[in-house]
């Protein structure tokens, strides 16, 4: 099994929607652009969001274990995947990278 790089790509932000059906909420999101964790096969990262490391933790398992090429050809680098949280307010897009290191 391999560990899997997660860098944060992209954060996007919807205040319109928010406004409109979001309750307030004083902290959402802990994530920044650049942020990078390191998923130990199946471990969730420290600091990782729940609610994404959810969203994204099978492909991080189908990574670790050897999987590529999700989709026939969906990413440019088979051993790779692009994937977003699950909030509709404030998705985030997270690069999944298989590494060549052993997993622990």
């Amino acid at each position: 099994m391999k560990k899997v790089r997660i860098t944060v790509m992209k954060m996007a932000s919807y205040p319109d929607l928010m406004a409109q059906y979001e309750n307030p909420i004083a902290h959402a999101c802990d994530m920044e652009v650049g942020r990078v964790f390191v998923a130990n096969g199946w471990q969730r990262p420290e600091g990782m969001c729940v609610s994404a490391w959810d969203t994204m933790s099978p492909f991080v398992m189908a990574l670790a274990h050897g999987a590529e090429d999700f989709y026939d050809g969906w990413m440019k680098n088979k051993k790779s995947a692009m994937i977003s949280c699950n909030d509709g307010f404030r998705p985030v897009s997270f690069l999944l990278e298989t590494l060549d290191e052993e997993a622990e």
